[in-house]
């Protein structure tokens, strides 16, 4: 039997707790304050898809592996959907504005597009929009 999760929570280590926040709320992301105080907040992603902005320290202590410099190392890349090539430039451009970094410059394959930023730690976000029918 295949698994199916309900819900996706993704953990990322912040430096700045509030200014990731702040960071993430100007690209337009909302939180669900019952998960936030001064260790962590859970951003929303999508229907049942979260993001949990861990301070390091309290990261930390989730793993006994040394948490990667997120700056220097990458371990992942989030990518999130986009409704169209247009939503993709305005969530980069809103990302870049709010103090994030370009990570690559677009990426157009003709039934995907496709452009990318880092957010204030480091961390790799890529926004794709990939014509109807094309994947599930």
């Amino acid at each position: 039997m295949a698994l199916k999760a309900e819900k996706l929570f993704v953990n990322l280590p912040v430096k700045d707790l509030q200014k990731s926040i702040e960071f993430f709320k100007e690209i337009g992301f909302e939180f669900e304050p019952r998960f936030t105080d001064d260790n962590a907040t859970c951003m929303i992603i999508g229907e049942n898809i979260y993001t949990m902005l861990l301070v390091e320290e309290f990261f930390q202590t989730f793993t006994k592996k040394e948490v990667v410099d997120s700056t220097r190392s990458t371990e992942v890349i989030l990518s999130l959907t986009a409704g169209s090539r247009g939503e993709v430039d305005a969530i980069v451009s809103r990302a870049i504005d709010a103090g994030g970094k370009l990570s690559n410059d677009p990426q157009d394959h003709g039934f995907m597009y496709s452009w990318s930023f880092q957010d204030l730690d480091g961390h790799l976000w890529e926004v794709f929009y990939m014509e109807p029918g094309i994947a599930g």
